[in-house]
């Protein structure tokens, strides 16, 4: 297939243009900076210059281009939020980011659309010790900050979802880690000492760059609707944060009372609010996809 990539040099989708040209797949990489451009140049795609939330200046970009399918990884994450503030530029890649790349595929001609869905829109809360399937609806509503984040990942999917002539695909992805910025940032922050292990801790679901991408490009030619896509072992957020301290080949981290992190109101949720186990049964199933990384035991091996 032809695939017009939004995030294709970020963290995931440096990864993904590599899996989908190794695939077989052409990329048309979107880029705001020559120096992505360069980029994308050098691992043999095709980049187009344009800014994601510049409606316009994207369609203009895009005249005289065809594809067969869109995909949607792109962020504005960095580094693990603090605040509500630090996903706001992320809401809105996730609204209307995606409604401009609906558009988009319809000017290229594309009917299948992959969109980067988040395993949070379940709600950041305790989901008790079961297994979240996709059966389970995104929250309507929540209270204070949260509302916004959930708003956005609503409307991602929906569009996605529900836009007249395209075939769509939400890949609810667990949290990313791997030999990249972020995790390598958390490593960082573990050597200093900076990086706590918080009592009482939180669960979460994990997923590896490389087997976020992996299900990225099983969902171009299989599957519709939404998948959850994460590894096969839940892990505590103390347990987590003490294994990268020992990839990382720094000393164990210290623990601290988990309100201590109530003035980061949105880090305190995802490290001590929120317990969630996602099942990806769904994904393995009907993507026949699965994880080279089936818990974050082996994950970590690629972080040194």
């Amino acid at each position: 297939m032809r695939v017009l990539l939004a995030g294709a040099t970020g963290t995931l989708g440096t990864e993904l243009v590599g899996q989908l040209l190794a695939a077989g797949h052409e990329v048309l990489g979107i880029t705001r900076s020559p120096a992505g451009a360069a980029k994308l140049a050098q691992a043999g795609a095709q980049a187009v210059l344009a800014d994601l939330m510049d409606r316009r200046a994207l369609l203009d970009a895009l005249k005289g281009q065809e594809a067969d399918a869109v995909m949607h990884q792109a962020t504005a994450i960095t580094s693990m939020p603090l605040f509500h503030r630090d996903l706001y530029a992320t809401d809105a890649l996730r609204d209307q980011g995606t409604a401009n790349l609906v558009q988009a595929a319809g000017l290229l001609g594309a009917r299948r659309f992959v969109t980067q869905s988040f395993f949070l829109g379940y709600g950041y809360r305790d989901h008790g010790p079961g297994l979240v399937t996709e059966e389970r609806p995104f929250v309507q509503r929540a209270k204070g900050g949260y509302d916004v984040h959930m708003r956005s990942m609503r409307a991602n999917e929906d569009l996605a979802l529900n836009s007249p002539g395209i075939e769509g695909v939400a890949l609810r992805y667990g949290m990313f880690y791997g030999p990249e910025p972020s995790t390598r940032r958390l490593m960082d922050l573990a050597r200093k000492r900076l990086l706590p292990a918080v009592r009482p801790a939180g669960v979460v679901s994990l997923v590896h760059v490389h087997d976020a991408a992996s299900a990225a490009v099983a969902a171009l030619s299989r599957g519709r609707g939404a998948y959850n896509v994460a590894d096969d072992e839940p892990v505590a957020f103390d347990t987590w944060v003490r294994a990268l301290a020992r990839a990382a080949g720094a000393p164990a981290p210290i623990t601290v009372p988990a309100w201590t992190l109530r003035p980061m109101a949105y880090l305190h949720a995802l490290m001590a609010g929120t317990t969630i186990r996602v099942s990806s049964e769904k994904a393995k199933r009907e993507l026949g996809w699965s994880p080279a990384y089936p818990t974050y035991r082996e994950g970590v091996t690629t972080l040194a």
